[in-house]
């Protein structure tokens, strides 16, 4: 088993921490990005809030006219015109504040899509993929209700709200107070409960991330838990994190249940008082009943924008619940955050040339001392697979080092192979040359320029890097060994192909490149997945391969014709290979020898079977002295 394997268990179940709660200003960036849409929104409120005052006014016309026995004439039209124009004003303004909603979505994904994938390789070692998917999914989904649940609208609502209160003021200063006095209270309600919501909504978010976790560990493992017949434990695991997620929805629900009754009840409450005490002020004539009627319109115009106030807050307490989960990712540094201080450097370690220093080996490393951010010594040692090993190590200095004082060259040209027990910290080299990580102490060096002095794009393009268990990209073939050469033509891509004894793949299937490999490769075997990765580092044929356990799934004829696939594409370029069958790489320039961080030999085949006993202990146990 190689030492390279750094994600997480799919049985390891360690929550998230919650991450710090959104600020009402962190929300705004992601609704200004539509600005010009939320303009015509607001102006369109207005002439809405406009035509919905102006209502009262003719209804209390049309009655003083009526008791005055005089003639109706147009003022009837003109109410039935205000009447559809508002109509129609809402149904625009609510397409366009879905539209937004949506575009709201959009971006918000777009930027943690693209945070996410930037992000350093250290932070998905201790992170769950479900959680994430479900930021870029039910999270951002969240901030749709800002736009549409009332804020937007509550400008108009305001002018509505103002608009109302000047007019019943006018009308009757002592109905005003009544009603202020009943709405205060139901303001000062809604603002108590307001924190609780969005506390409560980040906490539903939080389980929401749970549930997609655990489905997405249980489906990734599926046929393991099947054959370990513990299908109906998943199940039961995974629907008790849906009751947790049902659990913290349903106190959501009962938060938003006092609030929503709020703007009700101020309603109720409002137009009992005004009918009650405004009834006494028409019988002592202190009032017209017009103007009673005016002011009960009023009433019912200043409530609505009231309530809307009211759903707005709501919906931005919880939108702002998922922001603070979503801000969590943006607010992390992408993996090059540090280098952009650095000017790009070109970088090609190939024979031609002429920027690395003259005679300085391909990879040098120089001094490395290096520890993971948890407690493990390596990232797959088979001896530390608890859950355990991936818990974040609050004391740095407690870190359990994987590499201590690694020092070794490899020239340019040569072929060379790393040895040694599980856990000696073999594919953290290569981690380490592909800037996965940065070394904690000492320098690892690519034509004898620090690897930290490099662009990581410009470095990468120059490595092929294959994985011991490299995964397979949902697709087609062509998908796959295209991802690191776009531009390769499907002639090279079938030679590579066949170079590699995958013509096979090609044949039997009528769609050749286009030929679709599952998800993870199912419809693939594990060693036709790695000979695919193989072809696809040997596609872009780059100046450095780095391979680990490239042949550890293959059968005899399959391992032959992969190292002659290999030694043809090899020729010219440097090769560092990890092996745990000694077999495959006796016949390299050089052999380096590790054991628990450090390098104990290096020299070829003979040399080190005479020279280190664990690696004459290795031999022997292969049969290869």
């Amino acid at each position: 088993m190689s030492d390279t394997d750094t994600r997480r268990s799919p049985f390891s179940r360690r929550a998230t921490p919650p991450g710090p709660r959104a600020t009402f200003r962190q929300l705004l960036p992601f609704i200004f990005e539509h600005r010009p849409v939320l303009v015509v929104v607001a102006v369109l409120s207005v002439i809405g809030a406009l035509a919905s005052l102006a209502q009262p006014l003719l209804v209390s016309q049309v009655i003083s006219i009526v008791e005055a026995g005089g003639p109706l004439g147009g003022i009837v039209w003109a109410l039935i015109a205000l009447v559809v124009i508002s109509g129609v004003i809402t149904g625009y303004q609510h397409y366009l504040l879905q539209r937004t909603g949506e575009g709201v979505v959009l971006s918000s994904r777009k930027r943690l899509i693209g945070k996410l994938l930037r992000l350093p390789i250290a932070e998905f070692d201790t992170r769950r993929t479900g959680d994430l998917v479900s930021r870029v999914g039910s999270d951002t989904t969240m901030l749709r209700a800002v736009l549409t649940q009332g804020l937007v609208e509550a400008v108009g609502g305001t002018v509505t709200f103002v608009g109302a209160l000047i007019a019943m003021l006018i009308i009757d200063p002592v109905l005003l107070g009544l009603t202020v006095l009943v709405i205060a209270v139901a303001i000062t309600t809604v603002t108590l409960l307001s924190r609780r919501v969005r506390e409560a909504s980040h906490a539903a978010q939080e389980k929401i991330g749970d549930v997609a976790a655990s489905v997405e560990r249980a489906i990734s493992a599926v046929r393991t838990i099947r054959a370990a017949g513990a299908t109906e434990r998943e199940i039961r695991d995974v629907e008790a994190e849906a009751e947790g997620a049902w659990q913290m929805g349903v106190k959501v629900a009962k938060i938003s249940a006092l609030i929503v009754p709020v703007a009700g009840i101020a309603m109720q409450v409002s137009f009992l008082v005004v009918l009650g005490v405004g009834g006494f002020r028409v019988a002592s004539g202190a009032i017209e009943v017009s103007s009673l009627v005016a002011f009960i319109l009023f009433l019912f115009m200043m409530i609505m924008p009231l309530g809307l106030f009211f759903g707005a807050i709501t919906s931005v307490n919880q939108a702002l619940g998922a922001l603070g989960r979503i801000q969590e990712i943006l607010d992390l540094p992408d993996e090059d955050t540090h280098d952009r201080e650095l000017a790009p450097l070109a970088l090609m370690v190939g024979e031609a040339n002429a920027a690395v220093l003259p005679g300085a080996a391909a990879i040098e490393f120089d001094g490395v001392h290096f520890a993971y951010a948890t407690t493990r010594s390596d990232p797959a040692d088979p001896g530390n697979d608890s859950d355990d090993e991936h818990l974040p190590e609050p004391d740095v200095t407690d870190r359990q080092p994987v590499l201590r004082g690694v020092s070794f060259q490899v020239p340019r040209g040569q072929r060379i192979a790393l040895v040694g027990p599980s856990g000696a910290g073999k594919s953290t080299i290569l981690a380490l040359i592909e800037r996965f990580y940065d070394p904690s102490v000492g320098m690892v060096r690519m034509g004898g320029l620090d690897l930290r002095s490099l662009d990581r794009a410009e470095l990468r393009a120059q490595i092929g890097y294959v994985e011991q268990d490299a995964p397979v990209l949902a697709g087609s073939l062509r998908d796959n060994l295209k991802l690191g050469s776009p531009d390769a033509t499907d002639a090279a891509c079938e030679q590579v192909l066949r170079a590699v004894n995958l013509g096979s793949v090609l044949d039997r299937d009528p769609a050749g490149l286009d030929a679709a490999v599952g998800e993870d490769g199912i419809m693939l075997s594990g060693g036709e997945r790695q000979r695919l990765a193989i072809a696809r580092a040997l596609l872009a044929a780059p100046p450095v391969l780095l391979l680990d356990e490239s042949t550890s799934s293959l059968d005899g004829v399959n391992e032959r014709m992969m190292r002659e696939a290999i030694d043809a594409v090899s020729a010219g370029r440097t090769l560092i290979v990890i092996a745990h069958r000694l077999s495959t790489v006796i016949d390299s320039d050089r052999i380096i020898v590790l054991d628990e961080g450090r390098v104990i030999g290096e020299g070829t085949h003979a040399e080190l079977v005479a020279a280190v006993p664990l690696y004459r202990d290795l031999a022997a146990h292969q049969l290869l002295v």
